[in-house]
């Protein structure tokens, strides 16, 4: 029998596709730099996402800030500020819809699921952040820093200013939550990974606040801890709910119930005539119990407690997505 070097048929046919495989591998390899830069694997890079999700949401809140001015014109500044709250919180929702229509996400995988909706996680948030409240104003009250005073509000007006500052506050948690940990944080921690996209997510929420009336350094480190504290509550649950329950009951237990300053600002319809006194890094001096140490250490307790509470990582999704734009050749 002859031992030639022939090679069978069959083997002959199959070298052709195996070549072009190897052959497809190294052209992926060389592709054109161009698309190396704007692309991954599988979609769009995180940094060009996120730049196109500002650029946009920049342009539709100025064009429609102006839009209400123009409509409003001569309105009192509490409808001016409500008007723009929603219109900014539907830019951000709209562009967020658009952009999860291009990656194949939704608004759910960005933090906010619809069926979650002011269920169970927001009202255990909406717990944790009056309890918050409520524990550092009894500690500035045992180190004599802080006085709960006497009743503002009698009869209806305590449900007329609570509900109203409910509904406000409520607004701003929704707006100031999924804008800063919305799809911003998931693009960027798409990038960077989770904690990184977090840490930049708390400073940019801490700058956010630097203009406030009466803010000081220590008042915007607090925001910042604040920040990553919501953060922490995002990845363990798995969406926005806890800390938007979390964001509302702290501001409405800070301005509306027990009347102290917030951010530096002190409203009307306070429940309690409060008042604070002593060093200001005890009472929080102009920027009111969110410029204390105390609240330093009371955050800080909170994601111990927190950690220790929810175990879970639920946040982001790790199953991949496929990039629609990652297609165009």
């Amino acid at each position: 029998m002859s031992l030639g070097t022939e090679k069978p048929e069959h083997q002959t046919e199959q070298a052709a596709p195996i070549a072009g495989r190897l052959g497809a591998g190294r052209s992926t390899k060389a592709e054109p730099l161009i698309r190396r830069v704007f692309y991954s694997p599988s979609e769009l890079r995180a940094g060009w996402r996120l730049c196109i999700f500002i650029v946009l949401v920049f342009t539709l809140i100025k064009s429609g800030n102006l839009l209400v001015r123009d409509l409003l014109h001569g309105a009192d500044h509490t409808i001016l500020y409500l008007a723009g709250g929603v219109l900014d919180f539907l830019v951000l929702v709209f562009v967020s819809w658009m952009m999860g229509r291009i990656e194949g996400r939704t608004i759910a995988d960005y933090g906010l699921p619809r069926r979650s909706m002011f269920r169970a996680q927001f009202w255990q948030g909406a717990l944790l952040g009056f309890a918050i409240i409520t524990c550092l104003l009894v500690v500035m009250r045992f180190v004599g820093s802080f006085y709960f005073g006497r009743l503002a509000l009698h009869g209806v007006e305590i449900w007329k200013w609570g509900i109203a500052y409910a509904l406000v506050f409520s607004l701003v948690a929704l707006l100031e939550e999924f804008g800063a940990r919305g799809y911003a944080l998931f693009t960027l921690s798409n990038g960077i990974g989770f904690w990184p996209a977090a840490i930049t997510s708390a400073a940019f929420f801490s700058y956010a606040h630097h203009s406030n009336a009466g803010e000081d350094w220590i008042g915007l480190v607090n925001v910042g801890l604040f920040g990553l504290l919501a953060c922490l509550l995002l990845r363990r649950t798995g969406n926005l709910w806890m800390p938007i329950g979390l964001h509302m009951a702290f501001d409405w237990g800070e301005t509306f119930f027990y009347g102290v300053a917030n951010s530096g600002e002190v409203y009307p319809g306070r429940l309690f005539h409060s008042s604070s006194s002593g060093s200001a890094w005890l009472s929080g001096g102009t920027v009111g119990p969110e410029g204390s140490v105390l609240y330093t250490f009371l955050l800080v307790v909170a994601w111990l407690i927190c950690a220790r509470w929810l175990r879970e990582i639920k946040y982001p999704r790790p199953a991949p997505f496929q990039n629609s734009l990652s297609n165009l050749q």
